[in-house]
C-alpha cells in the first residue's frame, strides 16, 4: 500500500486533494504543515497522519519521509525549503516527487495572455524557475505542474496538459482539476509523467486572461 506524504497540506489545492485521495485509493497519507494540528482535520485516522512542520526544519522532514513512497509539495515559492525536502528525499531514499508551481517558468506562455500574465506574475515566475531548477537537477522522479489561474468549481475536474517544448494550452484551471490530476499521476505506473515539466489547464480556456479578471 503506497504512503503519500503532502506537504503543505493545509493549502488550498491540498483541501480537495486529501479527501478525493481517501476516496479514490487506498493510500496512506501524511499530512504536514505548520500548526498542521490546528489546520487540519481528520475523517480517516486510519489512513491520515498529521505531521507539524515547516519546510526550514529539516529534521521533521527526515521524520515525515520515513517509509513514504511519493511526495506532493502544494506551493515551489520558496528555494531553501526546495532544497531541503530534495535532501531529505535523497536521505530516506524516497524517489517520486509532484511539485505544484506556475506557468510561465518555462517561456511557454505566448501572446497577450503571456504578456498580461507576466505583467501580473514576474516576480514569482523568476523565484519559481530557481526551485524547478533544483527539482530538474536531482535524481527524482518528478512531475512539475505549471499551473494556470486557480479556481474552485465542484464536480469540474477537466484538465489538459502540454509538455514544456510546447506552448501553454489556456488560462486557467481549478483546483479540484489539479488534485484529481494528482491523483491520476499518483496511480500511473507506466511512468509517462516522469521527469516531466507540465502545463496544466482547462480545456477551451485559451483565452487573453482569466474569465474570472
Amino acid at each position: 500500500m503506497k504512503t503519500v506524504l503532502i506537504l503543505g497540506a493545509a493549502g488550498q489545492i491540498s483541501s480537495y486533494l486529501i479527501p478525493a485521495l481517501l476516496q479514490q485509493t487506498d493510500f496512506n497519507l501524511k499530512l504536514y504543515a505548520r500548526n498542521a494540528n490546528n489546520r487540519i482535520k481528520v475523517t480517516d485516522p486510519k489512513r491520515e497522519t498529521v505531521i507539524d512542520g515547516d519546510f526550514n526544519d529539516q529534521q521533521s522532514l527526515n521524520v515525515a519521509m520515513d517509509g513514504v513512497d511519493a511526495v506532493y509539495l502544494n506551493e515551489m515559492r520558496d528555494l531553501d525549503s526546495v532544497k531541503n525536502i530534495v535532501t531529505a528525499m535523497d536521505a530516506n531514499h524516497v524517489r517520486q516527487f509532484i511539485g505544484a508551481t506556475v506557468l510561465g517558468i518555462e517561456g511557454e506562455v505566448k501572446g497577450p495572455f503571456g504578456q498580461w500574465n507576466t505583467g501580473m506574475i514576474e516576480s514569482s515566475i523568476i523565484k519559481r524557475v530557481k526551485t524547478a531548477k533544483v527539482i530538474k537537477d536531482s535524481d527524482l522522479t518528478y512531475t512539475l505542474l505549471r499551473l494556470a489561474w486557480l479556481y474552485n468549481k465542484d464536480g469540474n475536474t477537466n484538465y489538459e496538459l502540454t509538455d514544456s517544448n510546447q506552448p501553454f494550452g489556456g488560462t486557467q484551471v481549478t483546483r479540484q482539476a489539479v488534485a484529481q490530476l494528482v491523483i491520476d499521476i499518483l496511480k500511473d505506473n507506466s511512468r509517462k509523467y516522469a521527469r516531466k515539466s507540465l502545463g496544466v489547464n482547462e480545456p477551451n480556456t485559451d483565452w487573453d486572461k482569466p474569465s474570472f479578471y
